[in-house]
């Protein structure tokens, strides 16, 4: 056991310090980047935000709201086959480009993703989501993934430290979902005792990914609208 003395910051402990600016008002804030992805190496451009993917949050509802925006949708895991298949009748090959399947590792989870996958090999994006990504079978599970699937944007997690991000990016994955119990709503550190204040966590997890060419994707941690 090693106990850390430093510094550590969530959203609650900073704000933001203002500057000079030449908008002259929020609406010419341009939201859409490019994004080159380490191992699928696809180009992708939209609104760098992504809908959480739980049950309540990551709805075929929600992905068809987001999508107008350029705005991914990672859909919750408990979809069924069928239900993803009436959900994808007809639609837009544009509504492909944002939203992700979810996934566990378990072996009934990379079956479904298997089948899903071969149903429609349109879709992009796969997350690979755990509540804790610290474990060997995590990461052997995003080794076989990008060996299945070399060329689908791979999103993995979650972790909090950089050595983990490295690890996680060298498997296969292509962007690292960031935080462990830093939602209003999650119970992992109250249940776990497992967890990191969210900010220190971006900023430790942004500069191993981008070390190797990686993304990380910030999940949690916004407790009011204001953020």
């Amino acid at each position: 056991m090693r106990i850390e003395y430093d510094l550590k910051l969530g959203f609650k402990d900073v704000m933001i310090r203002p500057k000079r600016s030449t908008l002259k008002t929020r609406a010419d804030v341009e939201l859409e980047r490019d994004f080159t992805f380490l191992h699928s190496k696809k180009i992708w451009k939209g609104v760098p935000v992504i809908a959480a993917n739980m049950d309540t949050v990551g709805t075929f509802e929600m992905a068809l709201a987001l999508c107008k925006e350029k705005i991914i949708t990672a859909i919750h895991k408990h979809y069924t086959v069928e239900e993803w298949s009436s959900f994808l009748e007809g639609k837009e090959a544009s509504l492909y480009q944002f939203i992700a399947v979810s996934t566990g590792t378990g072996k009934a989870d990379a079956a479904k993703l298997s089948q899903l996958l071969a149903l429609f090999p349109q879709l992009s994006f796969v997350c690979i989501d755990v509540a804790n990504g610290y474990s060997e079978h995590f990461v052997q599970f995003v080794k076989d993934a990008r060996a299945l699937y070399p060329d689908k944007i791979i999103i993995a997690g979650n972790v909090v430290t950089g050595e983990m991000v490295e690890e996680l990016l060298l498997a296969g994955a292509d962007m690292i979902k960031v935080g462990i119990g830093p939602g209003s709503v999650c119970t992992t550190r109250v249940k776990t005792g497992v967890g990191y204040p969210q900010l220190s966590a971006i900023i430790e997890c942004a500069d191993a990914a981008h070390g190797l060419g990686g993304q990380i994707i910030s999940d949690g941690g916004v407790r009011c609208p204001e953020m």
